[in-house]
């Protein structure tokens, strides 16, 4: 089993910034790759950004491109969501996931394996 676990979410004001980090433990995997997902009530699950277990190769939604990054820290097991600049409609629950090989451009939560169980991120106007 995976254990992936979320943390860094809160309460921010519009324009400011947040990191999160997800930790994953557990069984290992020859080739996997991590993911971003955020959900806002009311909404479908959507992803956000994704990175292969070198770190060498990510994926950042079109839409969130030049504001949110993704980097991991292979020695430690985290990769870390850098937003920047937010937005009121950035709320929303943001999950972390894991998915064997390691393509990184897979937006599908379907096609994710492991979750965690999410963290709360709240931008106020």
């Amino acid at each position: 089993q995976v254990q992936l676990v979320e943390s860094g979410g809160g309460l921010v004001q519009a324009g400011g910034s947040l990191r999160l980090s997800c930790a994953a433990s557990g069984r290992t995997f020859i080739d996997y790759a991590l993911g971003w997902f955020r959900q806002a009530p009311g909404k479908e699950r959507e992803f956000v950004a994704a990175i292969d277990w070198t770190g060498s190769s990510t994926y950042v939604a079109d839409s969130l491109k030049g504001r949110f990054t993704i980097s991991r820290d292979k020695a430690r097991s985290t990769v870390a969501l850098q937003m920047t600049s937010l937005k009121v409609e950035d709320t929303a629950v943001y999950y972390c996931a894991l998915k064997r090989g390691e393509i990184v451009t897979t937006t599908l939560p379907n096609e994710y394996d492991y979750w965690g169980q999410g963290t709360q991120v709240t931008v106020s106007s």
